[in-house]
């Protein structure tokens, strides 16, 4: 694909200048309505541009703005509250046995999110994306209204918050899958960016929201985080059912039963396989030789491989692969996988460094920690919310490619940083190196999003949006796996010895110290991670808490002991998450730079063209 002079993309095989339709027709306007087309998709004609000239287009940014800020708070306000949670429940999230309920409520979410978020974008191209949106807000209060009246306790209890949190995911999946479709359908394109980067920033802003409204909520009754999401669900939903209106183009067709299965079945197996292989197995600190996490990865990769052969081959497919010939769509959407994965280990991992070593090492409760590692990594949100508007802006007037990659390198230069800073750090410079990270990521997100919808069909815009929301969720389910996968190998190369000898140093019998010390990391950074102390929580069942003297008590459980200890070997794990993390990111750079300068796909209503026609245009521009 080459550029004209003045930036937009020519397609080779296309008749005419920037953007010519082929053979020579005219280009369709991009606030043309949205009439019948010959391949029969349907929308209200005239609809359209009528109201992109009105206020419309801002009532469209305003409510999936909020839509996108609900679920994306509430994917993340349950990390901050799990301790008070499973109190509330009566269930200690630390034992053995209830580790599963834990990852599940950290997880599930996002797993479910994942998954449906590619059929419900191809159901809103077939049925209505605001259709479809406004079911999600419904569904979304629903959930929410059942989560906090959770009248069981115990395991029974987790299993209610889990399945309503299933539920409340649902509809959180059906707002992130057609609120960008909706933006793209309300906007013209030279506007795109700009909303892009508000919505984005609502979304991934989100994330972080949640952690600090999570920790102020638990703080007062845990039903709170719950109850939280009801009147935005309930707000939202009729909000949106008034004042949204269908001005995209639906495209009647039959649904791809089999694949939407397969690739549940896939993306499911590899998402669990992988959230499984976290948890000890087999005398082993992490489950990756487990028979459940093998079979759930190759059978989920298998699978997936299934889903692709039949969607090149069914005639209505729930996600169109021929779109992958799109070098614009495709450049986009496998630079948005690689950056997920690298911003939430960073989330991950900046968290654990803060509630584990830092606010401990500064005089703070561990039950204090969740809250104030919120407020703490509020530079990391700010850098996100002043650079994603500006750069979506710009994007607009100059393509996406140099913002997205520039930001994606900008990124690293931050993490790079952030490995040359000591454990216990002066926060001024940490504050710096995060806000520059977040500044970065809002850079690459809001440019990549209006890249990747304006390179795709008017009637593919929801199945478009639900394959970016997906790799975004994918994304982060996958950097938990491959993050702590990597903090943990670093921990258990150093942490036991450390661990043993330090416990013995206290007057732990050695025999104990020995045993606390060879059990799997993976315990201490989860307590770490949710506030817990993590020695009070390893001694506690031995008893011995009970026969050492007071002074020793007093070292072993106050704020400094744990995180003295596990410095070393903390510091040394983050080093290769960090390292790993840059990795991503610079291939990420160099994948968005494939993209192709400024490209906008414009649908093309020749008369009689046919469906093969059409497809073989969108071909012809995959080459480019």
């Amino acid at each position: 694909m080459s550029e004209s002079a003045n930036g937009q993309a020519k397609v080779p095989g296309q008749g005419g200048q920037n953007g010519s339709a082929p053979g020579g027709a005219p280009p369709r306007n991009d606030t043309a309505s949205a009439g019948a087309s010959p391949n029969g998709a349907t929308g209200p004609r005239g609809t359209s541009a009528m109201l992109r000239g009105t206020h419309y287009k801002w009532l469209a940014l305003s409510n999936t703005t909020l839509g996108m800020l609900a679920a994306t708070v509430n994917a993340s306000i349950v990390i901050i509250s799990l301790p008070a949670i499973f109190r509330g429940i009566k269930l200690n999230p630390l034992t053995p046995g209830n580790v599963s309920y834990l990852l599940w409520m950290l997880m599930g979410y996002l797993v479910v999110s994942a998954v449906l978020v590619v059929t419900l974008g191809r159901l809103g191209d077939i049925y209505g994306r605001v259709k479809m949106y406004n079911a999600g807000f419904t569904i979304f209060a629903l959930g929410a209204l059942a989560l906090p009246f959770d009248p069981l306790t115990g395991p029974s209890g987790a299993l209610w918050l889990i399945g309503f949190r299933v539920i409340q995911a649902v509809g959180g999946a059906m707002l992130m899958a057609n609120a960008p479709a909706i933006l793209t359908d309300a906007f013209p394109s030279n506007q795109r960016g700009t909303a892009m980067g508000i919505n984005q920033v609502a979304g991934i802003s989100g994330m972080f929201i949640g952690l600090i409204l999570g920790g102020v909520l638990a703080a007062i009754d845990w039903r709170l985080v719950f109850i939280v999401s009801v009147p935005i669900g309930i707000g939202g939903a009729i909000w949106s059912y008034f004042s949204l209106h269908e001005v995209g183009i639906r495209t009647p067709a039959k649904i791809d039963w089999l694949g939407n299965v397969t690739f549940a079945i896939g993306l499911i197996a590899l998402l669990v396989g992988i959230t499984y292989g976290l948890l000890p197995y087999g005398g082993h600190s992490m489950g990756w030789t487990s028979p459940l996490v093998l079979g759930g990865m190759f059978g989920g990769v298998a699978m997936l491989v299934v889903f692709c052969l039949i969607e090149l081959h069914v005639a209505a497919p729930m996600f169109d692969l021929h779109l992958m010939r799109i070098r614009a769509f495709a450049a986009g959407i496998s630079a948005t996988l690689l950056a997920s994965i690298a911003r939430g280990g960073l989330q991950f991992m900046l968290i654990i460094w803060l509630q584990g070593i830092w606010l401990p090492l500064h005089g703070y409760d561990f039950k204090d920690t969740p809250l104030w590692a919120g407020i703490f990594l509020l530079p990391l949100t700010g850098g996100f919310v002043v650079s994603g508007p500006v750069s979506g802006w710009l994007s607009d007037k100059h393509g996406a490619r140099w913002f997205a990659s520039g930001g994606l390198l900008v990124s690293a230069l931050a993490f790079a940083g952030l490995l040359f800073i000591p454990t216990d750090f002066s926060y001024p410079e940490f504050a710096v190196l995060i806000f520059v990270a977040g500044a970065g990521m809002g850079l690459f997100s809001a440019p990549n999003a209006a890249g990747i919808m304006n390179s795709v069909p008017a009637k593919q815009r929801g199945a478009a949006s639900g394959m970016l929301a997906t790799f975004q969720n994918s994304g982060f389910v996958l950097s938990i796996g491959v993050f702590f996968t990597l903090m943990i190998a670093g921990l258990a190369a150093t942490l036991p010895t450390t661990l043993t000898h330090g416990l013995a140093a206290q007057g732990v019998p050695h025999a104990i110290a020995i045993k606390i010390g060879s059990l799997p990391p993976v315990g201490s950074l989860f307590a770490a991670f949710l506030g817990y102390n993590p020695v009070a929580q390893l001694l506690g069942p031995t008893g011995i808490l009970a026969h050492l003297p007071a002074s020793h008590v007093a070292v072993l459980t106050g704020k400094v002991f744990f995180p003295q200890l596990i410095s070393g070997p903390f510091h040394h794990g983050l080093n290769i998450v960090f390292v790993m993390a840059i990795c991503l990111l610079l291939i990420a750079s160099g994948v968005s730079l494939l993209r192709g300068g400024r490209y906008v796909y414009e649908e093309h209503e020749v008369a009689g063209e046919p469906e093969s026609a059409g497809k073989a245009a969108l071909e012809r521009t995959g080459r480019a």
